[in-house]
């Protein structure tokens, strides 16, 4: 919900760190379902767009598909994330074209499968995020990192794979 301005999860804010009254509203810029209760629908719809889950040619193997450390530790900052949603209704551009741009939370986890070294689909993946609005709405305001509870950073994500489309190109 937002809390005194700011989006945020209400369990890991204390009331002690606010002086004098405080506003608590719903996430904004998402319908209300009721009271604080916003309708994640679109949000959740969206994350389903980009297919968050592990994609192989490679036939499964008889245990548990391995990364190098290196390979693993390349997700730390990816995979902690929550889908709490504060992120991506705190991004104007989100705000503006929900309809169209996936927002930080989608695109921090499309490259969280995109970074994964056991993921064999990026060239699949970078293809349905090549469009004008998905991915490019981003301009680096870094509200979404703001207020992440996590301490994540979705607009580094984005510039990642940003970069990953252009050393496509050359």
């Amino acid at each position: 919900m937002n809390i005194a301005g700011r989006n945020t999860i209400a369990c890991t804010k204390g009331i002690d760190e606010h002086k004098g009254a405080i506003s608590i509203a719903p996430l904004p810029h998402q319908p209300v379902i009721k009271d604080l209760v916003p309708d994640l629908t679109h949000f959740f719809a969206q994350l389903t767009s980009i297919q968050p889950w592990l994609k192989t040619e490679t036939p499964t193997p008889q245990g548990e598909w391995r990364q190098s450390p290196q390979d693993r530790e390349e997700l730390d900052g990816l995979y902690e994330c929550i889908l709490c949603a504060s992120c991506s209704t705190a991004c104007p551009s989100y705000w503006w074209n929900s309809e169209k741009y996936l927002g930080p939370a989608a695109l921090l986890q499309a490259y969280r499968w995109i970074a994964d070294s056991r993921d064999e689909a990026t060239g699949e993946r970078l293809d349905a995020l090549e469009d004008p609005f998905k991915l490019y709405r981003c301009h680096t305001i870094m509200n979404c990192t703001q207020v992440c509870p996590k301490g994540l950073n979705p607009a580094k994500a984005i510039g990642k794979i940003k970069e990953l489309m252009v050393e496509r190109q050359t």
